[in-house]
């Protein structure tokens, strides 16, 4: 009986990793479109850049640090201790987007593609972000911090995911504007629709993750 439960387990571990990484790949594929669209940064990103034009140091610095910092941010939202565990989601995140920037998309430039062709990997990027996101959410591994953060905002204010994350990206894209950051439509897309996207994908595949998974109806039930 010991053995047939640990196997279970193991499968259940294995399934939950499955689509935790898969979520991860999908997200930063999305990423990498939407950087290669050449028509502004996320609005992390852009916030990021503006801070290392004023600051110095590199883009990835101020990244990592921010990432610390918003650790201690959603443990003050979510009235919780500070989750050391999501340092590792902003290293698999790392690797995962060089993955693509690097090795896919190294030689791909849109920046003298006609605008239809920007505007239109521009929004699939987007729409791919969305999907990736709501997979990558759903085994309720670590998230990394900036991703923790529109759900903390979420379960702080009693707000729908999508509320969450538009809020988020509102106050980012503002800060980004601030410090200078490279605001285009690239950046405006995101706070506008990533938000429903997110929600729409992650409640169609929400009862699809729990039906799928090794414990069968049981977990779906108890999840719902």
């Amino acid at each position: 009986m010991s053995t047939i439960f640990y196997r279970l387990e193991v499968c259940v571990l294995l399934y939950r990793s499955f689509v935790y990484l898969m979520g991860m790949f999908v997200n930063f594929f999305g990423v990498a479109l939407l950087i290669n669209a050449t028509l502004g940064a996320g609005f992390w990103t852009s916030f990021f850049i503006g801070v290392t034009d004023h600051l110095g140091y590199t883009v990835g610095f101020w990244y990592g640090t921010f990432q610390l910092i918003i650790i201690f941010v959603n443990a003050v939202l979510m009235k919780q201790k500070p989750e050391a565990r999501a340092a590792i989601p902003v290293l698999l995140e790392s690797l995962i987007l060089d993955f693509w920037l690097i090795l896919v998309f190294s030689h791909v430039d849109l920046s003298s593609a006609s605008y239809i062709i920007q505007v239109s990997a521009l929004l699939t990027g987007v729409a791919i972000i969305g999907l990736g996101v709501a997979l990558y959410i759903l085994p309720q591994f670590p998230r990394a911090p900036v991703d923790q953060l529109f759900l903390a905002v979420s379960a702080r204010f009693n707000l729908s995911i999508q509320a969450g994350q538009t809020v988020v990206a509102m106050i980012m894209t503002t800060l980004a504007l601030i410090v200078g950051g490279p605001v285009g439509l690239g950046t405006i897309a995101p706070m506008l629709f990533l938000g429903p996207v997110i929600q729409f994908c992650y409640t169609r595949a929400y009862p699809l993750y729990y039906k799928l998974h090794p414990q069968g109806s049981t977990v779906y039930q108890e999840a719902i």
